[in-house]
């Protein structure tokens, strides 16, 4: 199923509105140095702690952003979105906040942690279709048969807006970054990033990461046109099979380089933030550190800013990081 974008690409004035918004129920998650992982990098690394957010994740951001802007008619009717679990459970905690009926369509064997996660708070989770986008297809089905509103987990500018402010908070504490790495699944994170960044300073150079297992977000960013391609990553939060256009226009202006990274790579990352940072990362959440080692020579002397998306990590995911 391919998504109709909205017209509207979001703008530095629609995070900055969402900022005031979000601002009433979340916190700044924290911004730290490590020396061991400047030493590893050769640059000077700062981490953006999204993995300290309520639900574990940056998603949480754009939910809260999109619940609150949601007409009062169509809270009523209630939502349902697609998700592998980050974005599920951003729309699960907006929607308990703003009191509104939530439906999440995962995929079958998707992360028990997530899932148990968008359970508890408040939402029904229905595992449905093979991988995102078969559950995406079950979702937009049951949204039309059932009266709900459909959430795009891309191409709803909300929640580009919302998301975007953690590089907001970035920038507002350290103005002087070089450099921004963020993960890219459905993309929406990337897009408010570098949004945020080029409007700030634009010397400022973004760099996007996407698994090699599930490359179409890379592939549509690079030929500048939908491309869909395998989705095999087992990095859920990064394992997309088709992109999303509306997160991808905001790339396409504003993102400098794109990396592709393994999922070997992504678990040394989750290995390297436990022992080097003594903090949990999920496979997709330790992508861009993963890409700064890959490019550490493009990085050497600079000031570097890695968002660390989300720490959702099962047993069974972190026992195979370990070992």
């Amino acid at each position: 199923m391919r998504d109709t974008p909205s017209p509207s690409l979001p703008t530095f004035t629609d995070v900055l509105a969402a900022r005031r918004v979000i601002n009433r129920y979340l916190r700044p998650t924290p911004l730290h140095s490590y020396p061991l992982l400047d030493e590893l990098v050769g640059a000077q690394v700062w981490v953006k702690h999204e993995n300290y957010q309520p639900i574990g994740a940056f998603k949480v951001r754009g939910g809260i952003a999109f619940m609150a802007q949601l007409p009062a008619e169509q809270r009523a009717l209630g939502v349902a979105t697609a998700s592998t679990g980050n974005h599920g459970q951003s729309v699960a905690y907006a929607a308990r906040l703003f009191g509104v009926k939530a439906v999440i369509v995962a995929p079958e064997g998707a992360n028990p942690v997530k899932v148990a996660a968008m359970r508890g708070y408040g939402a029904e989770v229905r595992l449905l279709g093979e991988d995102f986008e078969a559950a995406k297809r079950e979702c937009a089905a049951l949204a039309a048969s059932e009266g709900l509103y459909f959430v795009s987990s891309g191409d709803e500018p909300s929640l580009i807006a919302g998301v975007a402010t953690h590089t907001l908070e970035i920038l507002e504490e350290q103005p002087d970054v070089d450099v921004v790495i963020v993960p890219v699944g459905g993309g929406s994170g990337a897009a408010g990033a570098s949004l945020v960044a080029k409007s700030i300073n634009p010397a400022i150079r973004t760099i996007a990461v996407s698994a090699s297992a599930s490359p179409a977000a890379y592939l549509t960013w690079k030929e500048r046109a939908w491309r869909e391609a395998p989705n095999r990553s087992a990095a859920e939060g990064l394992a997309t099979g088709a992109p999303f256009m509306l997160p991808q226009q905001v790339m396409w202006q504003h993102i400098d380089d794109y990396r592709l990274v393994s999922d070997e790579e992504m678990m040394a990352a989750v290995r390297l933030y436990l022992e080097k940072a003594k903090t949990l990362a999920e496979p997709a959440g330790a992508a861009s550190l993963a890409a700064a080692l890959q490019i550490k020579e493009e990085l050497a002397g600079k000031k570097v800013a890695l968002i660390l998306s989300g720490g959702n990590i099962s047993p069974a995911q972190l026992s195979e990081c370990l070992t």
